[in-house]
């Protein structure tokens, strides 16, 4: 198994008052990033999501395909023909929810296998290439909807941010950032984060009682690298984890930088499991990375018991 040993850039003394978090209070000591060896090839990994009954599952998206990491160990074929999913995450029935990038649309998976579309369209027409999502504990699910690899020919007007509510309704509600990419809930669902692939900014914004976004602001930029962020999670804190090109960026909730988790290669996207929530497992190219943690991650939606198995 190789493995590399957690390199940290912490915030310098006179700015960080005591009593803050830091990167190094929040690993498990001696902890080093270590590869998942499965004896697979892998082409660009994606979308990781954790379920008690079912492991972690993540998407290869030149390979059209998802995967699952069974707590036991072992990584097997998930689902063929996956329409180039991207962002996965578990809803409270257990249903895997998949942004299929490749088809322009969001869909479920049942326990049971039955695959059905949970939203394709917004005024008549298809979407971008849904990347990301997180879901609330009203079920309903935010995400992001840009276009990599060519911005000619959209479907949409705009690359923006979608809230499905619970009925089934799609609003637009967030237009105005270039690129957005990942997107997560704070741990008591009062806040939206989402990253912008187009700068290094991650911008913030208040849920409402209705649960749309506003108020938005910016609540971090990127240390070390001039490219966009990537993907996000958050731990029981309120600590923001962010996949750049320099590794995954640690803010906590008051936007303030933590430090940085490296990685062997440039990560995509991030989430914690197992049975504590305490290991961080990384998307990065062609593997898939782990970290233990001393602290607790955060599993959406929020509310949700452990239910179903795929």
């Amino acid at each position: 198994m190789r493995a590399c040993f957690l390199a940290m850039t912490v915030l310098m003394a006179a700015c960080a008052p005591e009593g803050w978090n830091t990167l190094e209070k929040l690993v498990e000591q001696d902890a080093e990033v270590k590869t998942v060896e499965s004896g697979l090839e892998f082409t660009f990994l994606e979308g990781p999501a954790w379920h008690p009954a079912i492991g972690l599952v993540f998407s290869d998206i030149p390979a059209n395909a998802i995967y699952r990491l069974a707590s036991g160990g072992g990584i097997t074929l998930f689902r063929e023909q996956s329409n180039g999913s991207n962002g996965l995450m578990f809803d409270h029935a257990g249903s895997l929810v998949m942004c299929e990038g490749g088809a322009g649309r969001i869909t479920s998976m049942e326990p049971g296998g039955e695959i059905s579309v949970v939203a394709d369209s917004f005024r008549g027409m298809p979407f971008n290439s849904p990347n990301d999502l997180v879901i609330d504990a009203r079920n309903g699910i935010y995400f992001t909807d840009p276009r990599f690899g060519g911005d000619a020919d959209l479907p949409q007007d705009a690359q923006a941010v979608y809230y499905r509510h619970p009925d089934g309704q799609i609003t637009r509600t967030i237009d105005d950032v270039e690129k957005p990419n990942g997107i997560i809930l704070s741990p008591d669902g009062g806040r939206l984060y989402v990253a912008d692939s187009s700068e290094p900014l991650i911008h913030a914004y208040k849920v409402s009682e209705t649960g749309l976004p506003v108020d938005a602001f910016v609540f971090a930029v990127l240390k070390e690298t001039e490219r966009g962020a990537d993907g996000l999670t958050v731990d029981e804190r309120g600590n923001l984890y962010v996949t750049s090109s320099v590794g995954v960026q640690l803010f906590n909730d008051k936007g303030h930088y933590l430090g940085t988790i490296e990685v062997p290669e440039v990560p995509a996207n991030v989430t914690f499991g197992e049975s504590d929530l305490k290991t961080l497992y990384i998307t990065a190219r062609r593997h898939l990375y782990t970290l233990r943690m001393r602290v607790r991650g955060v599993v959406f939606p929020l509310g949700a018991e452990p239910s179903g198995a795929l």
